[in-house]
This record gives C-alpha cells, structure tokens and sequence, in this order.
C-alpha cells in the first residue's frame, strides 16, 4: 500500500531518535544518523513520527531537554558542556 511516502530505509527501524523543541519553539525529531527527521506542529506529532519510523519503540525515542536543533549542514551531535542537541540531515540532489 502506498500512502504517499517514500519508505524508509532497510534497517533503519534500529535508529535511535531525538524529540525536544529549538530555539523557535518548534517540535524536533531528528535520528541519530542525521537521515530522518524534521519540524512538527506539536508534540504529538514528533512523538508519533518517531514511533513510526523506529518500529514502535518507546525504548529508542530520546527527549532532549535542552535545545534540539534542526542544522541541514552537518552530522547529528550532541554538546556535553550545554547538554544541547544540535540534529541534521542530509542533503541529497
């Protein structure tokens, strides 16, 4: 069944995910490999998108509580001396 969404890459259901809220006070979802995310409405829906693409793991989707960050241009990191997440993803075309 196709519902409009390119699927997901094999494997991936293994991918830890990142939820939290950036400095604009947006909803963040971004997986730790920096391939799959993006900017939600609201809680609900970041929390359901990550569900979703990591196989309906509780276990495997992380609240950040500082700032998460949606950054095009680099890897997913994590700051240790802010305790802030800074996510991206890839570019590709």
């Amino acid at each position: 069944m196709n519902n409009g969404e390119p699927p997901s890459p094999s494997g991936s259901k293994s991918s830890l995910f990142l939820v939290g809220k950036d400095s604009h006070d947006n909803w963040v979802v971004q997986d730790q490999s920096g391939l799959r995310g993006g900017l939600f409405v609201g809680r609900a829906e970041a929390l359901k998108f990550a569900m979703f693409e990591n196989g309906n793991r509780p276990q495997a989707v992380i609240m950040v509580p500082g700032v998460l960050e949606l950054d095009m241009s680099a890897k997913s990191r994590m700051d240790p001396s802010t305790g802030n997440a800074q996510a991206s993803l890839q570019r590709v075309a």
